[in-house]
C-alpha cells in the first residue's frame, strides 16, 4: 500500500481517536454536584440542564466527526479527487481556472456535507435549550454569503499562492507566506468595516450611563478607539458576548444585545476591561505574530510535497497539480496543526487569566468581573466541570471555576 495513504488514513482516524477520547472522558466527568461557587446564580434546573446541553453537542460533534471521516476516507479510496480534477480539466483553462473549479468543486461538496449537521445543531439542540433565534430564510442567507466571501476573497488568495509556486521556483514558499501573511492582517482591518455588517448590524450605543461609563474608563487607561457599539446578536442567539475588532484608531468595542440585557453596568465594564486588558498587554500582536509563524511553517512544508507523484498516487489522481498538491498536504498538517494548536490553546489560556487580572486592577471591581463570569457561564449553559485533557486539547479559555478561584486569589493579594 503506498506509504502516504496509509499515513493519511491513520492521521485521519488518529484525529477522530483523540477527539473522540476527549469527548467521552469530558462526559464522563460531568458532575451532578453543582460547584458552591456557582450557588448563587444557578439554580439546580438549570444546571441539569447545562449538563444535558453538553451531551447533546457532544453526541452530535461525535457523529458529525465519525460521519465525515468515514465519508472523507471513502472519498479518498474510490478516486473523488480524480473524479473532480478530471471534471476541472475538462475545460482545457489554465492551471489557475482548473485549480478554482477543482477547489469549488471540492469546497461545496464539503459544505452540502456540513449543512445537515448545522441544521440540526441550530434547529434542534439550540432550539431545545432556548438559544435559537435564526429563522430558515437567515440561516440559508448566512451560508450563501459564507459562500460568496469564500469564493472572492478565498479564490483571489488561491489563485495567488497556485500562480506564485508557478512562476516563483525555489522561493515561492517565501513570497507566499509574505502575500497571506498580509493578507491575513488586512483581514483584521476589513473584517469590522465590510465583512461583520454583512451578517449583523452594529449600531451607536445610545447616550447614557453605559456609554458614559465605559468612555470614562477608556479614557482612564488611554485607550483610542472609534466609538462604541451595539450588535444585534439576538436576531440568531440568545447566548451573550462582547469583543473589540481592529486596529489603533478603528478599534471599536461591541456588545452584544443579549449581553446588554443580561449585565449591569459595572460587569459590563469589567467584561470591556478585560478586552482592553488583551491590548494592553500586547496579546493581539502575540496572537497574530503565532499565526504568522505557523503559516510560514506551512508553506516551508507545502513546498516539499509540491507535486510529488507518490503523493498524488495515494489520491487516485491521474495528474499532478500545484492546486491539487495544496489541497492534499492539508491533510499532511492536521497533527502540526494539532500541536500548534495545544500550543495556542496555552497561550491564550494564559492571556485570558492576563486580561482578567488587568480588568480587576485597573478598573478596581474584581466582583464585578466575577459575577459577569458567572452569569455568562449560566446564560451560556457553559460546562463548569470540563476534563483537563479537554481543557488541554481544545479550550482557548480556562473554565470559568478556574477564572474566578484566581481573581479571588488576585484580590486578596
Amino acid at each position: 500500500m503506498n506509504i502516504y495513504l496509509m499515513a493519511i488514513l491513520a492521521i485521519l482516524v488518529g484525529s477522530y481517536l483523540l477527539d473522540l477520547i476527549a469527548d467521552l472522558l469530558n462526559l464522563r466527568h460531568i458532575n451532578p454536584g453543582m460547584p458552591g461557587e456557582f450557588k448563587d446564580v444557578y439554580d439546580p434546573l438549570k444546571y441539569r440542564k447545562s449538563q444535558d446541553y453538553l451531551r447533546e453537542n457532544t453526541k452530535l460533534s461525535l457523529a458529525t466527526g465519525g460521519l465525515m471521516t468515514a465519508l472523507t476516507i471513502g472519498f479518498i479510496l474510490i478516486g473523488g479527487f480524480n473524479i473532480i480534477d478530471l471534471f476541472a480539466r475538462s475545460f482545457n483553462l489554465g492551471q489557475i481556472s482548473t485549480g478554482l473549479i477543482f477547489a469549488g468543486g471540492l469546497m461545496l461538496v464539503s459544505q452540502l456535507c456540513h449543512i445537515p449537521f448545522d441544521a440540526y445543531h441550530t434547529f434542534v439542540i439550540e432550539e431545545k435549550f432556548g438559544f435559537n433565534k435564526t429563522t430558515p430564510k437567515t440561516f440559508i442567507t448566512d451560508i450563501l454569503k459564507k459562500w460568496l466571501l469564500g469564493a472572492l476573497m478565498g479564490g483571489i488568495l488561491f489563485s495567488a499562492v497556485v500562480w506564485i509556486f508557478h512562476a516563483a521556483g525555489p522561493l515561492a514558499w517565501l513570497y507566499c507566506w509574505g502575500v497571506v501573511a498580509l493578507f491575513q492582517l488586512c483581514i483584521i482591518f476589513i473584517a469590522p468595516a465590510v465583512i461583520m455588517p454583512m451578517f449583523n448590524k452594529f449600531t451607536p450605543l445610545e447616550e447614557g450611563r453605559l456609554k458614559t461609563s465605559i468612555e470614562d474608563y477608556a479614557r482612564s487607561q488611554d485607550f483610542k478607539m472609534k466609538g462604541v457599539f451595539r450588535m444585534d446578536a439576538s436576531r440568531r442567539s440568545g447566548k451573550s458576548n462582547a469583543f473589540f475588532t481592529g486596529f489603533g484608531k478603528l478599534r471599536r468595542i461591541v456588545l452584544f444585545d443579549t449581553l446588554i440585557q443580561k449585565h449591569t453596568v459595572e460587569e459590563l465594564v469589567s467584561v470591556l476591561a478585560h478586552e482592553m486588558g488583551h491590548y494592553k498587554k500586547g496579546h493581539v500582536r502575540k496572537s497574530a505574530l503565532l499565526m504568522v509563524l505557523t503559516t510560514g511553517l506551512m508553506f516551508v512544508m507545502l513546498s516539499l510535497f509540491i507535486n510529488n507523484r507518490g503523493f498524488f498516487e495515494a489520491f487516485k489522481m491521474g495528474h499532478t497539480s500545484i492546486y491539487a498538491s495544496i489541497f492534499f498536504f492539508g491533510f499532511l498538517f492536521i497533527p502540526i496543526q494539532t500541536i500548534l494548536s495545544i500550543f495556542g490553546n496555552l497561550l491564550s489560556r494564559r492571556h485570558e487569566y492576563e486580561a482578567d487580572a488587568y480588568a480587576a486592577l485597573t478598573y478596581g471591581k474584581p466582583g464585578a468581573m466575577i459575577s459577569a463570569l458567572k452569569k455568562l457561564s449560566v446564560d451560556n449553559l457553559s460546562n463548569l466541570t470540563p476534563h483537563p485533557f479537554k481543557v488541554f486539547l481544545d479550550y482557548s479559555h480556562p473554565p470559568a471555576l478556574q477564572r474566578v478561584a484566581a481573581l479571588k486569589e488576585g484580590a486578596e493579594m
